[in-house]
């Protein structure tokens, strides 16, 4: 059973940065994919990013290319999302997920796919 826990949310001006943390324990594979959704208030939950454990292939949603980047530290089990360059449509609940998922965007971006959810972390950019 894959735990995950996210932090580093919080409140940054226009322009400003912030990264996210997941820390996964419990055996998340080489085979599991981890990827970052958000969630605005009275909108559905959207792709953001996803890496995989093994080769550090990545993939992301056109909204944040050129400004969020991913990447993982497999000794700590950890995934990071630098965002940077963040705007206000930027303002969310982040959360992380991780399956056993075919590394391909149609999979990818499907939040039905994955198995393990963490409890999220609230990213708010004032204008």
């Amino acid at each position: 059973q894959v735990q995950l826990v996210e932090s580093g949310g919080g409140l940054v001006q226009a322009g400003g940065s912030l990264r996210l943390s997941c820390a996964a324990s419990g055996g998340a594979s080489s085979s599991y994919a981890t990827g970052w959704f958000r969630q605005a208030p009275g909108k559905e939950r959207e792709f953001v990013a996803a890496i995989r454990w093994s080769g550090g292939l990545s993939y992301y949603a056109d909204s944040v290319k050129g400004r969020f980047t991913i990447s993982r530290n497999n000794a700590k089990n950890t995934v990071y999302l630098q965002m940077n360059s963040l705007k206000p449509e930027d303002t969310a609940v982040y959360y992380c997920a991780a399956g056993s998922i075919l590394f391909s965007p149609v999979v990818l971006r499907d939040v039905d796919k994955y198995d393990y959810w963490g409890q999220g972390t609230q990213v708010t950019v004032s204008s």
